[in-house]
């Protein structure tokens, strides 16, 4: 059985950096940061007092006012970057089949604003169980795909996928399958997360992996930089339109480029921390370059998974150069968390449209923050520390790797 090409023809974005794709990408080419102080809630008392929030987001600019009390901040999000996308794919309504059109998307943690906010009111009463009606249906994690089905009449295969910070890549993996198959012409997918809050701050806080260097928020998430001390947290949303190649041809679509493979595996190796000779990470970049049927000289960048915490960031470059061997002097590395943070679930799709951008307009976004090399790992690697710098990308990796031991990437190329 011969599979079915699968390009990409819309994108939509909520990041730390800006509220479309453009002025996403615009910050990460420029180098910003998008950490600062904390603006949702009170973190005076917390270790970590700082993140890289969404800003400027108001949802009744896009939601009825009754509707937006019905849904988490998360699938707000999710809707706003599927309003972006589909109408990027110029896809409405009036010219779709709905019946071939599916919703996949993936967020790692859900609505846990909500269920917070809901076992914190209860908390404080006198034990009889008061609760919102929608506190359930706005803290599932499968409801942003159902609500964004609903938005746009959407009837094909619908569902989430939860692989903690992999959640999105897992996501997109099982969109390019389902249309590689025939499953359905049109694949909404890709993820959101909305966790800036007292349970997510402090529940990270008392692992020891968020950064506590309150002084100097935008300097704080340093990948590969030797005196990274952690990830900073992120929220974000990012949405693709993939869509089989002749159905896109059919209908005239622009084709931003083509997202020819995947790949899973797992760590097997412990709950949060990596294998730290990077076996798993090894393994699912072998993975996607044998599903997308590229050789390691085909690839020109790689998005890290690069959270800036201290074992990750090694055991990743390690595995990087078990695979690539001497083919990774020659490649691009960054790690757009830098600047974004660590957007959990929704760090595999917005990094995604990293290199997709990459692969359009042959540009590299940088590793921020690099102060301090590190000696344990390879100076000869091109970390594209601080600078953007310009080159050929004909194809690009993303890799997203999450708390269980779960590896996901995905690799995109210049359509032809």
């Amino acid at each position: 059985m011969e599979f079915k090409r699968v390009v990409i023809t819309g994108m939509g974005a909520l990041t730390p950096l800006g509220n479309t794709v453009d002025e996403y990408w615009n910050g990460l080419i420029n180098g910003v940061s998008g950490a600062a102080p904390i603006t949702q809630f009170d973190a005076s008392k917390f270790r970590t007092r700082f993140a890289c929030e969404v800003k400027n987001f108001e949802p009744t600019n896009f939601l009825d006012k009754k509707e937006a009390r019905k849904i988490d901040r998360f699938s707000q999000f999710a809707l706003v970057a599927s309003d972006q996308a589909m109408a990027d794919a110029g896809l409405s309504k009036d010219n779709i089949n709905p019946d071939r059109i599916g919703v996949v998307l993936g967020s790692g943690i859900g609505g846990l604003i909500t269920f917070q906010n809901e076992v914190m009111d209860f908390a404080k009463g006198d034990g009889t169980p008061r609760f919102n009606p929608f506190f359930i249906p706005k803290m599932i994690l499968d409801i942003a795909a159902g609500q964004v089905s609903m938005r746009h009449n959407l009837r094909g295969p619908n569902y989430a996928v939860t692989s903690a910070c992999a959640s999105s890549t897992n996501a997109m993996i099982d969109a390019i399958n389902l249309l590689r198959l025939g499953k359905a012409d049109i694949i909404v997918t890709g993820g959101s997360e909305a966790v800036i809050s007292e349970a997510g701050v402090g529940g990270f806080n008392a692992m020891k992996a968020m950064s506590e260097r309150n002084d100097d928020p935008a300097a704080a998430s340093r990948p590969y930089d030797k005196d990274r001390d952690g990830f900073v947290m992120g929220e974000a949303a990012g949405i693709l339109i993939l869509e089989e190649l002749e159905h896109a041809k059919a209908r005239g679509a622009k084709i931003y480029c083509e997202i020819v493979g995947g790949g899973a595996s797992a760590d097997a190796y412990h709950i949060t921390a990596p294998h730290p000779e990077g076996l798993g990470a090894k393994n699912v970049m072998l993975a996607a370059l044998n599903d997308a049927g590229l050789s390691i000289t085909d690839i020109d960048y790689i998005n890290t998974h690069g959270t800036s915490t201290p074992l990750g960031d090694v055991a990743e470059t390690k595995a990087i150069l078990d695979v690539f061997g001497e083919h990774s002097y020659k490649l691009n590395i960054s790690s757009t968390k830098s600047m974004t943070g660590h957007c959990l679930g929704a760090a595999g799709v917005i990094e995604a449209i990293a290199c997709i951008k990459s692969v359009m307009h042959d540009i590299v976004p940088p590793t921020i923050n690099h102060f301090t090399d590190d000696p344990d790992l390879d100076p000869k690697l091109n970390f594209t520390f601080n600078k953007a710098q310009n080159r050929i990308v004909n194809a690009a990796l993303s890799n997203t790797f999450g708390f269980g031991g779960h590896n996901a990437c995905v690799i995109v190329k210049k359509y032809t």
